[in-house]
């Protein structure tokens, strides 16, 4: 599989992003791509076949399977081979998530959403004390004027 001619489904970043890594990592992720085309394969070769069989009634259906499945042994074998070659570590919980059939792309997603929804409370609880702490200090500076100078905002440097 070259690298000019990788067909790319429509939701792969990969496609319009960024160009294939250079070295062991761009041939890996070639691997890889190839490897997801050969189970894609098998797939459909195995749903051909069944049909084929339920068609006939009682001759024998010629049968790729076979064909397919040594093809994704193959790449599973040259994967395995290449992996001695990468240092890359990958963290537990992303293995896990795509063991449980989740999308790492949406587990990301739905991380940076959650980190940006909590990001937005707590500045609203920032400004609430913020708002809070002027009314206090305003309400300080009417009864005890003596106060008055201590209780100033203090100015803060722009970060």
């Amino acid at each position: 599989m070259s690298a000019q001619n990788v067909d790319h489904a429509p939701d792969s970043p990969r496609a319009s992003q960024s160009p294939v890594p250079s070295g062991v990592q761009g041939d890996l992720e070639l691997e890889l791509l190839g490897l997801a085309n050969a189970l894609y394969n098998l797939g459909t070769t195995v749903i051909n076949d069944s049909t084929k069989e339920r068609d006939k009634s009682g001759g024998v259906a010629v049968k790729q399977v076979g064909l397919r499945v040594n093809d994704v042994v193959g790449h599973l074998a040259t994967i395995d081979d290449m992996s001695q070659h990468v240092s890359v570590m990958i963290p537990m919980q992303v293995l896990a998530d795509i063991d449980n059939a989740r999308n790492p792309m949406q587990l990301t997603k739905d991380r940076i959403e959650r980190a940006a929804t909590e990001n937005q409370f707590m500045n609203g609880k920032i400004a609430a004390v913020d708002s809070y702490r002027t009314y206090l200090n305003e309400a300080l500076c009417q009864s005890f004027p003596g106060l008055e100078e201590h209780l100033q905002p203090i100015k803060e440097e722009p970060q």
